[in-house]
């Protein structure tokens, strides 16, 4: 007797996790196609700083709330997948280059932020927006072997942070919205 309800709470179990996995897949596609339509729009809308590379990144109003609600693997994931879709639809392999270098350092440093706790979601966008332009600063030092063009880091950082504070209030309007684990 204690076989079989071993055995039915195994199958209970597993299909439990068939559920789950189901509602986090169609939840990570959800974003996913999100973050490829902010893509989008952005590519669509000339919102132009006058400064050559700075976009805004509705984009990444997406991650910044997967990195809350999903996790920071998924939040990865999800960054990454954006970068090369977004990339070879409406960008090109330099793009998803810079791109990725990007999200690596954001999501990093917004990862280690996050743990500690002592920051807003706000703080934790700003600094993912600064660290995102550090990155794809580090790969433009490299593809154009040259440190000279670090003078433009004033500019980039700056637009970091403001774009950063944009999205983490974006990000802190939805959290009404969301729940927490959604994804999970």
């Amino acid at each position: 007797m204690k076989e079989v309800r071993k055995m039915m709470q195994l199958q209970d179990r597993e299909e439990r996790h068939r559920k789950d996995w189901g509602r986090q897949s169609a939840y990570f596609g959800m974003f996913l196609a999100l973050s490829l339509i902010f893509s989008y729009l952005e590519t669509l809308i000339p919102i132009s700083f006058g400064i050559p590379g700075i976009k805004l990144g509705l984009a990444n109003v997406v991650t910044v709330a997967a990195l809350y609600y999903a996790g920071t693997k998924e939040a990865l994931v999800l960054a990454i997948l954006r970068n090369i879709l977004s990339g070879f639809l409406f960008g090109n392999l330099f793009a998803i280059f810079y791109s990725i270098a990007g999200s690596l350092s954001s999501i990093f440093i917004m990862h280690l932020l996050k743990k500690r706790g002592s920051f807003s979601v706000t703080g934790v966008s700003i600094a993912g927006g600064v660290f995102h332009n550090i990155g794809q600063l580090l790969v433009a030092m490299v593809v154009v072997e040259s440190f000279s063009i670090s003078y433009y880091a004033p500019v980039l950082l700056t637009a970091g942070m403001i774009t950063g504070a944009v999205i983490g209030l974006l990000v802190q309007k939805l959290q009404r919205y969301l729940k927490k684990g959604q994804m999970r």
